[in-house]
């Protein structure tokens, strides 16, 4: 028998636990190493200090000095009830150094147990401030609480460079009823790597990143690195209201969509990213520029694939290392709100990638996603789907919205690919997938997991965003989850997308025979609360750029564009473009290069911009344009059905019924003179915008004779009114017609 002489002569065996502790699988440590009474006056100290020549108390080191179990790394000292004061630090000598540290496994626990229990209820909204790595202070000492879920690992430990990565030395203690595992390690520092080494149930060890990290590595590194967490400064009250006011249904909100690695690179520099602060000063004045109202920003979390555009987050805490720091991160947003710029990120809480490091088998166990490969796996995406049905899930996914939204006060969320998460059958062929309790194709754990998401965001801040990317005709996705909806505030109007780029992608000749195209959307226009979409899906893997999209020579696709931009501003909905669509570059996006700025130099590629920035100005000046897309009261065909000319006509109105925008959209290259159009109002008309400008490259047609572009209406019935205009319609062309005196 292995035994040592302990107080009053009695005889331990330690073999078992010494065994454990040098094959890294010991469950309990708590129960063995650290101070321990053995009987009524004597204590005694146990430490495993892999590779350490010596272990002293650094109080009185030649006095208490620790000895060797077995010549083994684990160190035992004897103390007395007296001397336990004296046991607070450790003198460890090793080879090549000395160091001064306290012993781990003296701390009591510093985690909340309520907040374990809601963790396991799926209901902790905050989770990311109690599981993770926090810098806390905790019983006198300053360190790092590290805390994760793992329930089916025997063992797991802390390994990072501040123990040489030794699995053995710091063995984290489970609370069994939660099945979080968690330590405190003192004197630890921000920017030092770590990881969690999980030994699943058959003694498989792998090494794990910590899901509620902060920060990690940039690939091909894989490790979390301790950050503390930074909360931006708090908006102040203008501020706040002026989110208010810029989130609402019944604002003006036209986004620009970016990914921040592509919009622009330093070309002298090697063609490296522009990091957070330089984006802070050139991407957020150049979109306040365009007139946009809100930034959406591509995915974020960290990623380990640049092709991925960050849609595979292994860190879904963590803002991306490729761009700078999380302070840059916070100053960057910050900049946004300085600027009174929205700022939205892309969310993915529909799947996660397989890389070894992350989510995937976590414990050994499917613990994240589904067991069964037709529910847990996705085959589009070669990518795991989470177990939306398991509350620690739902907590992680939870928390991890409310992240975003609380410590960084961003304006909302766009969740990608929410489709996917409601379908048991999306992208599934007949005996691949798996039917709900009822028979249904419907995944009931993510309906009820987003609108958890949903109405825990909106009930702690009602003036944010939270966008759906839906693209199907699920019911009521913008509809209150009292009323049993998801819950959302906005969807992706993808049918309208669609239908558009559909339209006009045709020759001008064939356009007439598909008119219904770009009617159609108005038949469910009001269904939800629309955001018209395009995004950088339509510009990528083969689809073309826009401009390539439109037929015609090279002036036609430059004049389809402007008509096409003029139509879309004008259709309710709210608007996002995606960046460059306002430079019309002739190739897709590229994510391995920055936008051609050189398009510029171009006065067909700057009449685009231009066209957009005159759009952007026109949108937010007039409230007939975005005051009541959600009401059929806001909109009024007068000619939806001209199919043989290709027209269309339309009536847009503000709260005020006299607050009214006459739009017509021209597809042909044809000049229409002496075109008679009804209009609902009397009263005399100002052309503020046609896309045939000569100052947005346009052949300089005019609607109306004069400087001034204006035409008074007369008694004239016509498409059903009794008063009627005379213009002259350019060439694929949208004109806006302001209705200025009555």
């Amino acid at each position: 028998m292995n035994s040592i002489l302990t107080p009053k002569n009695k005889i331990y065996d330690y073999s078992e636990q010494l065994n454990a502790l040098q094959v890294g699988t010991f469950s309990d440590p708590f129960s063995f190493l650290g101070l321990h009474k053995v009987d009524e006056s004597n204590y005694e100290v146990r430490v495993y200090l892999p590779d350490a020549k010596s272990v002293e108390l650094a109080s009185k080191p030649a006095k208490f000095l620790f000895k060797k179990y077995l010549n083994s790394d684990l160190f035992l000292l004897q103390v007395t009830e007296q001397e336990l004061p004296m046991v607070n630090k450790l003198k460890v000598t090793y080879a090549n150094h000395t160091r001064i540290q306290q012993d781990v496994y003296q701390f009591s626990s510093s985690i909340s147990e309520e907040a374990l229990y809601l963790f396991n209820e799926g209901t902790l909204e905050r989770a990311y401030q109690h599981l993770g790595a926090h810098f806390i202070e905790h019983e006198g000492a300053k360190g790092v609480r590290f805390a994760v879920w793992a329930p089916n690992a025997k063992s797991v430990s802390v390994i990072g460079e501040f123990n040489c990565w030794q699995r053995s030395e710091h063995f984290m203690r489970k609370h069994l009823a939660s099945g979080v595992w968690e330590i405190f390690i003192p004197e630890l520092e921000a920017q030092q790597t770590y990881k969690y080494s999980v030994v699943d149930s058959y003694g498989n060890v792998s090494d794990r990143s910590d899901p509620f990290a902060f920060k990690m590595q940039q690939a091909p590194g894989t490790a979390s690195v301790l950050q503390p967490l930074v909360s931006r400064k708090k908006p102040t009250s203008k501020q706040l209201k002026s989110r208010s006011r810029r989130n609402k249904i019944d604002a003006p909100i036209c986004i620009y969509e970016v990914q921040l690695g592509s919009w622009k690179r330093r070309a002298d520099e090697e063609n490296r990213f522009l990091t957070y602060r330089e984006l802070a000063d050139d991407l957020v004045q150049y979109v306040k520029e365009l007139g946009f109202t809100h930034l959406q920003l591509m995915p974020i979390s960290e990623y380990p694939f640049d092709g991925s555009w960050g849609y595979q987050p292994v860190g879904l805490f963590s803002p991306t290392s490729r761009f700078g720091s999380y302070e840059d991160f916070v100053y960057f947003v910050e900049k946004c709100e300085d600027a009174n710029l929205g700022l939205l990120i892309d969310w993915v809480p529909g799947h996660f990638p397989s890389d070894p490091h992350g989510l995937h088998k976590f414990d050994g166990t499917h613990l994240f996603e589904h067991a069964d490969m037709r529910q847990g796996f996705h085959p589009d995406w070669n990518t795991y789907i989470y177990n939306y049905d398991r509350p620690e899930v739902k907590s992680f996914l939870l928390a991890n919205a409310m992240y975003w939204l609380n410590e960084f006060q961003l304006d909302g969320l766009r969740v990608d690919a929410v489709a996917s998460m409601l379908y048991l059958d999306y992208s599934r062929n007949d005996g691949e997938w798996i039917a709900n309790q009822y028979g249904g194709r419907e995944n009931l754990g993510a309906i009820a997991c987003l609108q958890d998401v949903n109405r825990r965001c909106y009930g702690q801040d009602n003036n944010i965003m939270m966008v759906a990317e839906e693209s199907t005709a699920w019911p009521g996705v913008t509809q209150s989850v009292e009323h049993q909806g998801l819950g959302f505030g906005f969807k992706w109007n993808m049918g309208w997308m669609n239908d558009s780029l559909s339209y006009i992608s045709r020759d001008p000749i064939h356009r007439r025979y598909h008119h219904h195209e770009m009617t159609f959307s108005m038949a469910y226009a009001y269904s939800e609360n629309y955001i018209l979409p395009l995004s950088h899906d339509e510009v990528v893997h083969g689809k073309g750029a826009l401009l390539s999209k439109m037929p015609g020579d090279d002036w036609q696709q430059f004049a389809t564009l402007r008509a096409y931009y003029g139509f879309m501003y004008a259709h309710p909905g709210k608007k996002l473009l995606f960046m460059g669509s306002e430079l019309a570059p002739r190739s897709e996006w590229d994510h391995n290069e920055g936008l051609d700025w050189q398009l510029l130099d171009s006065p067909a590629h700057l009449g685009i911009q231009r066209t957009v920035k005159q759009l952007n100005r026109i949108y937010q000046g007039e409230g007939a344009l975005y005051e009541c897309d959600n009401s059929p009261a806001g909109f009024q065909w007068i000619d939806g059905d001209n199919a043989e000319q290709s027209i269309f006509s339309f009536a847009r109105y503000g709260k005020s019924k006299e607050d009214l925008l006459i739009v017509i959209s021209h597809f042909t290259a044809q000049v229409f003179h002496q075109y008679k159009i009804g209009v609902p109002q009397t009263g005399v008309y100002e052309v503020i915008l046609n896309t045939d400008d000569k100052a947005l490259y346009g052949s300089g047609v005019t609607a109306v004779a004069g400087k001034q572009q204006l035409i008074e209406s007369a008694a004239i019935s016509s498409h059903g009114f009794e008063n009627s205009i005379v213009l002259t319609i350019p060439p694929l062309t949208t004109l806006y017609l302001k209705r200025i005196t009555g």
